[in-house]
């Protein structure tokens, strides 16, 4: 596959950003969008909907939540005058719209894109370009087999999301024009070693429209590394090299330090924030640094109201605000990748990331029910032809873009090829392997790979076993197994964790959690009391403190989410140490005072 070549937009002596950010003209499809080509005019009584945002919650009604297809985006796109008669490239991007795109300028498709949590762009073509031009974006929400996240097709003119979180649509991240000289670097690439009190970085600067016939020998290429203060540190003039640093600034969980990295290649000028450090897994431990590192954190969701999956700067800080107090040093972008911008503050804050592709609901058994094609039970991974899911090609491109985009980031340290596959199905392995084998050759720093695995009783059968890394397990022994029963939950998980630690590798928990209603309490722990949560993580933590191979607890989940309607969620899914709203559980001050102990959970 080729690479994207996406440089997050920034502004330079030679590159200007203008942010497309704002309030949109917005029409939900009546069926009949595209058959009148809406894109070719002013859309007719539209309402305003700000971008970036998820659409869901921003107007009132069943029917708008719940919309299922269509619905188109408008704006005026104003061009200054000297931008159209610069020789400069003219970029239109966009950081993630869900969950498919077509880009219309003046009328005309510019652009189309299918996944919906990573960014697309397209090049402009000037000659087609006015100082006052119209720009309109159709969206398409729609979830079914072939899709990720994956949706059920027993209703075609409904989303029935097979996960649970809630189908949040839209234009969810921020939207850019940005200008490059004609010959611009396109993508830029460093992979750290450390040896002793040395560091060496290995780089590769990919370049467009050189007019220079031998660029390995150009002497316009230059790459520097500066401190934050900006002193030199090392430099090369090649498009290929290496940076030698003596006695380095490590990027450290929770003690981060960022180089500043300048490339200018002819006119073009590219600048970021570069994190020097290492992982690796070395027997039992997972190692940063070459020093063990014990995950303490949660799964996550981009998800506040009434933004829904829209970006949301202000929370994304305050988010990390509460991992401080509680203690947390990583989180899993459960179950999708989250903003670019989330990722640099992560490495601004040393927040240790576990990547996720949107791989989630990829078991057509998670519903329950049985499954028929033509009177004929299925499994998830059958054949397409009998009814299986059909996302392999989207799979294969969701691991390439997204290992593409944050294969800089010191703060990303693992990916995870899915969440809760039908791991031990027949099938599993042979649709996995050829996955895990992608990202391991995609990857050039070689990050461990892993699959956050379901509970089921044959786990000994679960095809993670062969393929990952780090086995991340999604446990609830007290919830969805024995549940309220604390005394039972306890022999079954160490029964079952007995198996994981023998194994070997090192293992963690990425899920563990029961639905805990703010504001319930009893002096018996019953379910959905505060009380209960609480007795629920001190019996499993009983359990894996006694595990040599153990290296993490990401509690699921961070702060309480939203999801579908149905019986077994009360306004969404109650599992967060926290509120929807950010107000800590009381087994949210357990985890502070357990993750503050000195030399324990570190």
């Amino acid at each position: 596959m080729r690479r994207q070549n996406m440089l997050y937009p920034r502004n330079s002596e030679s590159r200007s950003v203008i942010n497309l950010d704002g309030i949109w003209d917005f029409k939900l499809d009546n069926g009949n969008g595209m058959k009148e080509k809406w894109f070719e005019k002013r859309l007719q009584n539209p309402i305003k909907m700000p971008v970036p945002a998820s659409y869901n919650d921003l107007q009132e009604g069943y029917d708008f939540r719940n919309h299922c297809g269509l619905v188109f985006y408008q704006r005026d796109l104003t061009i200054p005058r000297a931008l159209l008669e610069s020789p400069d490239r003219l970029v239109l991007r966009f950081g993630a719209v869900t969950h498919k795109a077509k880009v219309y300028v003046n009328k005309e498709l510019a652009a189309k894109h299918i996944g919906g949590f990573l960014p697309f762009e397209v090049e402009l073509d000037k000659s087609g370009l006015h100082t006052h031009n119209l720009l309109t974006v159709c969206v398409d929400n729609r979830i079914d087999y072939s899709t990720l996240p994956v949706g059920r097709e027993d209703h075609p003119d409904k989303n029935e999301a097979n996960f649970d979180f809630f189908n949040y649509s839209g234009i969810i991240r921020p939207v850019f024009l940005y200008t490059t000289p004609r010959a611009y670097i396109e993508n830029i690439t460093i992979v750290p070693k450390i040896d002793a009190k040395k560091a060496s970085l290995t780089y590769t600067v990919n370049t467009k429209n050189a007019t220079s016939h031998d660029p390995e020998m150009d002497t316009s290429i230059h790459i520097e590394l500066l401190t934050r203060d900006g002193e030199l540190v090392s430099d090369e003039h090649k498009i290929t090299g290496t940076l030698n640093v003596d006695s380095p600034c490590l990027w450290e969980p929770g003690n981060p330090y960022l180089y500043q990295v300048r490339v200018s290649f002819e006119d073009d000028i590219y600048e970021f924030l570069y994190g020097i450090r290492t992982v690796a897994v070395k027997g039992n431990k997972f190692l940063i640094n070459e020093k063990p590192f014990y995950f303490r954190g949660f799964g996550k969701h981009e998800d506040t109201f009434p933004n829904g999956r829209g970006f949301n700067e202000v929370m994304n800080v305050k988010d990390l605000s509460l991992f401080d107090w509680i203690g947390a040093n990583s989180f899993r972008t459960s179950h999708y990748p989250y903003s670019e911008e989330m990722m640099q503050l992560c490495d601004e804050k040393g927040i240790v990331v576990i990547d996720e592709v949107p791989a989630v609901g990829l078991n057509i058994n998670f519903s329950g029910g049985a499954n028929l094609h033509n009177g004929i039970e299925i499994g998830t991974f059958s054949p397409e032809n009998e009814g299986g899911i059909r996302t392999a090609l989207a799979h294969q491109k969701v691991i390439h873009d997204l290992i593409d985009r944050d294969k800089n980031y010191a703060c990303v340290v693992m990916w995870s090829i899915a969440n809760e596959p039908d791991g031990s199905a027949k099938g599993a392995y042979n649709y996995f392997k050829p996955l895990f084998d992608l990202a391991r050759r995609e990857d050039p720093q070689c990050r461990p790979c892993t699959m956050a695995s379901v509970a089921m009783e044959n786990y000994k059968d679960d095809c993670s076993l062969k393929l990952s890394d780090i086995y991340c397990l999604n446990r609830y022994y007290g919830w969805y197994i024995a549940c309220g029963d604390l005394s039972r939950a306890r022999d079954l998980m160490e029964k079952e964790m007995k198996f994981w630690n023998s194994t070997g590798k090192p293992f963690m928990f990425t899920e563990y959690g029961v639905d805990t209603i703010s504001g319930y309490h009893n002096s018996t722990p019953r379910l959905f009391t505060e009380e209960y949560q609480l007795e629920y993580y001190k019996m499993n933590h009983d359990v894996v403190d006694q595990l040599d191979n153990f290296i993490g607890e990401q509690v699921w989940n961070f702060a309480d989410f939203d999801t579908e309607e149905n019986l077994t969620r009360v306004c969404g899914n109650k599992k967060g140490l926290f509120t929807r709203d950010r107000k800590p559980k009381l087994a949210a001050h357990y985890f502070r005072e357990r993750w503050h102990q000195p030399d324990k959970y570190h």
